[in-house]
């Protein structure tokens, strides 16, 4: 079995590999970085993804797939499409996995909006005048209330945006990251364009489309 000058072994480049299902070069050479420490490892391949799909995000994405989810013995039910560049990215299962994970957490999280840019701003004024209101109710100078609303609008869109949610099931990355983590893999560009949600005995559904991927496709 061979070995780095840091002592990277096959086992370990596996284990990451299984973690993150990054190429195994990119794993070895993570590892290599981090000299053996696995979760610095993560890190650094969640950074690659990162800054890869910073580079792609102006290309067009006007392939991908649409995925149902159907979660809690039928009571809610999620359609999404995710887009990707080529047919041949689309039929993979690693594709395959992310739309569906991502059907999965829009099922469980409830979003509202795909994306901050996509948050209308009836939406947005009318959860700031409320913040407003809350933080008034302090007494504390304006300049004050407005930094606490600052904030308070951060955790808005972590609360209503798909892209910023915690995923399901790693809360320690976004689904704005998760992507990123994908585009790094599979080397193209790809985002969400838009998603349904319905659940049973609430009046009406939530039905959300990408501003953002439409001016990409466009």
């Amino acid at each position: 079995m061979s070995t780095t000058t840091v002592n990277i072994t096959a086992a370990q480049v596996k284990e990451l590999r299984e973690k993150t299902n990054a190429p195994m070069m990119d794993c070895k050479q993570a590892l290599v970085e981090s000299k053996g420490d696995m979760e610095g490892a993560v890190i650094i391949l969640r950074k690659k993804g990162v800054a890869t799909a910073a580079k792609k995000a102006a290309r067009v994405t006007s392939e991908g797939s649409v995925a149902s989810y159907i979660h809690a013995g039928g009571k809610i039910g999620v359609l999404v499409e995710v887009n990707c560049e080529s047919d041949f990215v689309a039929r993979t299962d690693d594709f395959k996995d992310l739309v569906h994970d991502i059907a999965m957490h829009i099922a469980a999280s409830d979003p509202k909006f795909v994306r901050k840019e996509d948050v209308t701003p009836e939406a947005y004024e009318k959860e700031k005048d409320i913040y407003r209101a809350q933080a008034a109710q302090t007494g504390k100078p304006a300049p004050v209330i407005e930094k606490i609303v600052e904030g308070k609008m951060a955790k808005f869109y972590e609360e209503v945006c798909l892209y910023e949610q915690p995923f399901i099931k790693d809360q320690t990355i976004t689904v704005h990251q998760l992507i990123a983590t994908a585009i790094g893999r599979l080397a193209e560009n790809i985002s969400v364009k838009r998603f349904a949600r319905f659940k049973v005995g609430d009046v009406g559904e939530t039905v959300a489309v990408s501003k953002v991927s439409e001016q990409a496709a466009g």
